[in-house]
């Protein structure tokens, strides 16, 4: 199964996202953890990607669609993933859908939209903190989650950084790219019958809630 997930910057799509991929034993792909090796390698690639991403910009869809295109193709996704970040426009969509017909036939494609309120998701975000361990990635909130010893990830120790452009001026501008394509993208989804959609306002709630939900999906 391919659990696409959907929502704005800060919607809890990664931290979710992972904790399905421990549950179901599904691959937590990231494009934004794609990109972001891309940049730190200096690529080609990460520097055209790190163009867009630093003025809040989306990335190109054949940019985005090659690069995630190349990486389900890798052996520990053949079974299935949990895609995060990707698709965030039709086109991307539609190139998903069609590349697994091809490669990957009769898997099924299923999209978790996490809907939450603007003014909620400017709040997470400019108060997020990441763990600097990349194979941990834990997510921290200065309000709502702060770690237990300031700037220090309670899992494995690291260091806890800010992203540098998780700012209202950048999470705001992403909000309104967000939203100026998310409608067709959502309907595309809900087209197909595949798309289910929940508030995330209890993390544990929205969590068994999307699991008992694809446990159904998957039965059907």
């Amino acid at each position: 199964m391919y659990i696409v997930m959907l929502g704005a910057p800060g919607t809890g799509k990664g931290t979710i996202g992972k904790i399905l991929s421990k549950d179901l034993n599904l691959v937590h792909v990231s494009t934004g953890d794609i990109f972001r090796d891309q940049i730190t390698k200096g690529t080609k690639l990460g520097k055209k990607i790190q163009g867009f991403i630093e003025t809040g910009a989306l990335v190109p869809d054949d940019v985005v669609i090659e690069t995630v295109k190349t990486r389900l193709l890798d052996e520990d996704v053949k079974e299935g993933a949990i895609l995060d970040g990707f698709p965030r426009t039709v086109a991307q969509a539609e190139a998903l859908r069609d590349f697994l017909k091809e490669n990957k036939p009769g898997a099924k494609r299923v999209a978790l939209e996490l809907d939450v309120p603007d003014d909620e998701i400017i709040r997470r975000v400019v108060n997020r903190l990441i763990c600097s361990n990349k194979s941990c990635g834990a997510i921290y909130n200065k309000e709502t989650k702060p770690p237990k010893k300031e700037g220090i990830c309670d899992i494995c120790g690291s260091e806890l950084r800010r992203r540098h452009d998780d700012n209202e001026e950048t999470v705001t501008k992403r909000l309104a790219i967000y939203h100026e394509n998310s409608n067709d993208l959502i309907d595309f989804y809900r087209k197909n019958n595949a798309l289910y959609s929940i508030y995330p306002k209890d993390l544990d709630v929205a969590v068994k809630d999307i699991e008992n939900f694809l446990d159904e999906y998957r039965r059907k």
